[in-house]
């Protein structure tokens, strides 16, 4: 396996764990949300919003996921490598719960889908490119 194999493979892992922290920080705000903070007259509607809070959080999360793996690559290319990915994923998974959450809490502090998003989408690529250093530094 080259170097390159395995910086590729870093970066696939990375992309995929980064997802699955987004999408259990989406999942638990879900719940705390469905539970908390919505009104559901049964347990239908209760299953119904927590299913459709889950599936956004999902949705959002493999979006921030294949934002990491672009990216992770773009960095790979520029001679840059990743450090400290499992940190890293848990920066993003820590940063979409405390988004999620201060907007739930203070409803003024939510300012649609499209900002939203573009937030989520930039915290991917900042936090993914702080946690990369160059080759050169490496090999020191």
């Amino acid at each position: 396996m080259t170097d390159t194999d395995s910086r590729t493979r870093v970066i696939t892992y990375y992309a995929i764990w980064a997802t699955i922290c987004a999408a259990v920080a989406g999942f638990v705000v879900a719940l705390i949300h469905t539970s908390f903070f919505s009104y559901h007259p049964g347990r239908s509607a209760f299953l119904e919003t927590l299913f459709s809070g889950a599936v956004a959080a999902v949705g959002i999360a493999a979006a921030q996921g294949a934002v990491a793996l672009v990216t992770g690559s773009l960095l790979g290319r520029l001679g840059r490598m990743l450090q400290y990915t499992l940190l890293l994923g848990l920066v993003l998974g820590l940063f979409d719960f405390v988004m999620y959450m201060l907007q739930m809490v203070v409803p003024a502090t939510e300012l649609g889908w499209t900002p939203d998003l573009a937030i989520l989408v930039a915290a991917s690529a900042l936090i993914t490119v702080a946690g990369s250093r160059s080759l050169t530094t490496s090999a020191v």
